[in-house]
């Protein structure tokens, strides 16, 4: 039984994880990616801290090779106690 996706694998994509300021989300979210997409490419992180800056959202642009691959990082992602939403 296969997943209907609209992507076509390989594929760049970006993936957003949201969490407090005050910790350090991106090392914690490009630890937890790392372990899905070990190759991710210097420039591939950037972050964004929220209009009052109590929230920072980090993106990360991977080499997805799988619909699995992407729903392994997500699952991870939403695991984790700090971060708050993944998109």
């Amino acid at each position: 039984m296969s997943e209907e996706t609209l992507l076509e694998f390989p594929c760049q994509f970006p993936i957003k994880a949201m969490g407090k300021a005050n910790l350090e989300l991106d090392l914690l979210v490009i630890e937890i990616v790392r372990r899905h997409a070990p190759d991710i490419k210097e420039g591939a992180v950037s972050t964004r801290a929220s209009k009052d800056g109590n929230y920072i959202a980090v993106t990360v642009i991977v080499e997805a090779s799988s619909k699995q691959q992407l729903d392994a990082i997500y699952q991870d992602l939403t695991d984790h106690p700090h971060v708050l939403m993944a998109l």
